[in-house]
């Protein structure tokens, strides 16, 4: 008796993505991997898939629901126009305003998207060339549509793209809106038959107009003397940028040559994340010892980097502390806000009671920081990500470039640099040195575990310093709503958070340390804060048990 020969798994699933998938070059890697029978390629692309969070969708390009491609970004198209045909979307027209940056494949998601937009019947607009995150942002809000689309990976690997998903008051979509548009695009059926239209309108160059016009609200003083060095990193910020100092009367910055074209492989620098050792060392090899500044974008532009040539680079947490004095010193609204997470330095607290402005912390990532409250006129997040005079309801690395630029030629005009701001800082509210230790493991779902060893048998100290407090972070703290970490309050106002990372197979430790500077001896105080981190570091490396990176 003869019986049935079991296929191996995926086939069946890699066949029916073939019979929809509109893309030749995808077709063909699937159709390699079937002919192969190459079983670990199915269960990469058809064992697990992109889940939409409140982050949209990101992940390395291919064939499968588990890569990003064009199937992949029209169903999640279609769940977005499903979700927002029914209604309760804030206000707006029903549009859809949809940007894209210069990754492989940016432009072709984004044209799926607006097809698919209109399709459903709804408006869209489409950025009229890749652009900065930051541009789409504050589109959504300008032209009054109900969401936003941004088709990028950021500062991810060259084989990663990205989906973000904006709502209509120009921030990104916080729960339960990631779960209801998830339910739609799982609704959605095959995409060779979704309804396709081709009736959306592409912008021109008014809408980058209108960003730099409203760029001129931010509090960028009277100095105008600084020279300046700048990397978009092979990104899409070196238009937007130069045309932003230009119109604010800022000398041109000189842009890194061999980093100045957008390039989807990114070839100068191993990752183009500015974060990351190396990325700017062409930019300051370039300031050499003249310039006075050094920033650079992430290839969206929407973080910016700091660098003070012949010094080092400033931390996320440095330029945000630097960022909130200034802001609050123009600030003209009454009852400021100023934002940041829990992750961030404690610094901006101090800051904001100095100025009698109310300050908030929420969880990490600018979709909760601009929901904090009314009154916003900064938040930030110590990944490099600055939001000034909430302009844009999301990170902006144009708009903090020109700030800092602002801050550093008010220094140079009376002789200092933003080296001596950071020490005026820490003899005015003490000093506040963090760091961080990435702790990687093989598999993601080891993470709960490691946090669940330290939730159930937390230490009593670390490197000396009492641990005062054990906040669990999935219970909620704060009023804030409940994410997997702990947060650890030591003596002497230090702190430790621990927490998984939601996009890698990583442990993230944040750390802070707090020395008062009576004597007014910065650089002593800034020596033992660096010991005492290094301590932490290596007490928390040896709690946790895994290895660090």
């Amino acid at each position: 008796m003869s019986g049935t020969v079991e296929r191996p798994p995926y086939v069946r699933e890699a066949e029916e993505w073939l019979a929809q998938d509109p893309d030749p070059e995808t077709a063909a890697e699937l159709r390699g991997i079937l002919a192969a029978g190459d079983a670990a390629g199915l269960a990469a692309r058809f064992g697990a898939r992109l889940e939409f969070g409140t982050a949209g969708l990101r992940g390395e390009l291919g064939a499968g629901p588990n890569r990003m491609n064009r199937v992949t970004v029209m169903r999640a198209a279609a769940g977005l126009a499903a979700r927002l045909g029914r209604g309760g979307t804030g206000g707006g027209t029903g549009g859809v305003v949809i940007g894209y940056d210069a990754r492989h494949n940016s432009e072709r998601f984004a044209l799926d998207t607006a097809a698919v937009v209109t399709g459903a019947g709804l408006r869209a607009w489409l950025l009229p060339r890749p652009l900065p995150t930051p541009v789409l942002a504050f589109a959504v809000r300008h032209l009054g549509a109900s969401a936003g689309v941004m088709v990028t990976a950021s500062h991810n690997p060259p084989r990663d793209n990205g989906y973000k998903v904006y709502w209509g008051d120009g921030a990104q979509i916080v729960p339960p809106l990631d779960t209801e548009i998830s339910a739609a695009i799982d609704a959605a059926g095959p995409v060779d038959a979704l309804p396709l239209g081709d009736g959306w309108t592409v912008l021109g160059d008014e809408i980058v107009e209108a960003y730099l016009d409203a760029l001129a609200a931010l509090p960028l003083g009277g100095a105008r003397d600084v020279t300046t060095v700048y990397t978009p990193l092979h990104g899409v910020g070196r238009e937007v940028l130069l045309r932003a100092f230009e119109r604010a009367g800022f000398p041109a910055p000189a842009v890194v040559p061999e980093q100045a074209e957008p390039d989807p492989d990114f070839p100068t620098v191993a990752f183009p994340n500015p974060e990351e050792p190396g990325a700017m060392d062409l930019a300051v090899a370039l300031a050499g010892g003249t310039a006075d500044l050094v920033i650079a974008n992430d290839p969206d532009a929407d973080r910016c980097a700091v660098a003070v040539p012949g010094a080092r680079p400033l931390t996320g947490d440095e330029v945000g502390g630097l960022l909130a004095e200034h802001v609050l010193r123009h600030a003209g609204a009454r009852d400021p806000l100023v934002v940041t997470t829990i992750v961030s330095s404690s610094l901006l607290d101090r800051i904001a009671a100095a100025y009698g402005a109310r300050s908030a912390r929420t969880l990490t990532g600018f979709k909760w920081i601009m929901k904090a409250g009314d009154g916003i006129v900064y938040g930030y997040e110590e990944a490099l990500g600055y939001s000034v005079g909430g302009i844009v309801r999301d990170k902006d690395g144009v708009g903090a470039a020109l700030t800092v630029a602002a801050m550093a030629a008010e220094a140079k005009r009376d002789g200092r640099t933003l080296l001596d701001l950071l020490d005026d800082q820490a003899r005015r509210y003490g000093l506040h040195a963090t760091d961080q230790l990435s702790i990687r493991v093989p598999d993601l779902a080891l993470l709960p575990a490691a946090v669940g060893r330290l939730r159930a048998d937390p230490p009593s100290g670390l490197a000396g310093f009492a641990v005062e407090s054990v906040e669990d972070l999935a219970e909620g703290v704060d009023g804030l709503p409940p994410t997997d970490g702990l947060r650890f309050r030591l003596a002497t106002s230090a702190r430790v958070v621990v927490r998984p990372s939601g996009t890698e197979p990583k442990l993230k430790c944040y750390l802070e340390v707090v020395r008062e500077v009576p004597d007014g001896d910065v650089p002593a105080a800034r020596a033992a804060a660096a010991r005492d981190l290094e301590a932490l570091r290596d007490a928390l490396a040896a709690v946790l048990g895994l290895g660090a990176s």
